[in-house]
């Protein structure tokens, strides 16, 4: 089996949000992810990255933009793959999917942002396309949302809710130590 590790939307736009008191569930995960991928680059795993870039003209996440740029803990090293994309999944309409399959990847350790939103769909996406999915669960940026009756939920339960449904069925839930080991 042959693991690579997928970094998704580790750009200056969530590291604003983090800087502006957003409330997250999981507020040392740049750091996490840092230590991630300097123990999987040392042992040899590709590195692939997929940042979002969306064309709406008031977004921060659009290529070219200073909130586009990838964040210091997962900047794209010579050599590996960069793909952006303009929805949710990292497999959507980037080729993905087709690289990975070139590379013979069969397993996929997921790491970035947002919990409930893109890696989601990345991590559905993935499965039913059927790569193994390893999710280390501190390596992952979880915000509060709105709730569709009013009101916020906080970061914490929307972080638990995604990691539960995604752990029931789609990806193997682990950390980046247990990676490490």
């Amino acid at each position: 089996m042959s693991r690579a590790v997928l970094v998704i939307d580790m750009q200056e736009g969530m590291a604003d949000r983090i800087r502006a008191g957003r409330p997250t569930a999981t507020p040392d995960a740049p750091g996490r992810i840092a230590a991630l991928l300097s123990t999987l680059r040392a042992s040899g795993f590709p590195v692939i990255h997929v940042l979002h870039d969306d064309p709406h003209p008031d977004s921060p996440f659009r290529k070219g933009e200073p909130g586009a740029e990838p964040m210091p803990c997962a900047v794209p090293r010579a050599g590996e793959a960069v793909f952006w994309k303009h929805g949710s999944s990292a497999f959507h309409g980037t080729g993905l999917d087709a690289h990975l399959r070139a590379e013979g990847i069969t397993e996929l350790v997921v790491a970035g942002a947002v919990a409930a939103f893109c890696v989601t769909s990345t991590v559905r996406q993935a499965s039913d396309l059927g790569y193994r999915v390893l999710l280390p669960q501190d390596a992952l940026l979880g915000f509060d949302l709105p709730a569709h009756d009013g009101g916020r939920l906080d970061a914490g339960t929307v972080f638990r809710v995604t990691l539960s449904l995604l752990g029931a069925d789609f990806a193997t839930l682990t950390t980046v130590a247990e990676l490490a080991a």
